[in-house]
């Protein structure tokens, strides 16, 4: 099993989770420094840090950087942090129009 951090709190988490299982991390250049990196594999993790951020990248930098470990890992099953983003109001729109249109939606 492969783990994508796209940010340092994943990168972090996952990593120490990772290494008693055996699974694979793969980490943004801005998820750990190069030292973290180091002490990490000296620490006998399986981390492979890019060398490119991947911490809010556009969806092709993130889609580049499975199609590498797709490469490195084929056939393996792999995992990406999700990022949640708030959703933008526009000028005209209050958290209650919102709110208003998704119950809406559900019938209530």
């Amino acid at each position: 099993m492969v783990y994508l951090a796209l940010e340092p709190k994943a990168a972090t988490e996952a990593i120490p989770l990772a290494a008693d299982a055996g699974w694979f991390v793969w980490v943004g250049a801005d998820a750990i420094t190069q030292e973290e990196h180091e002490r990490f594999l000296l620490a006998g993790a399986k981390v492979t840090r890019f060398s490119y951020p991947l911490a809010n990248a556009a969806a092709e930098v993130t889609a580049d950087a499975l199609g590498t470990i797709e490469e490195h890992h084929p056939g393996e099953i792999s995992w990406v942090q999700h990022v949640w983003s708030e959703p933008t109001l526009k000028p005209w729109e209050s958290w209650a129009d919102i709110r208003a249109k998704i119950y809406e939606g559900r019938g209530a």
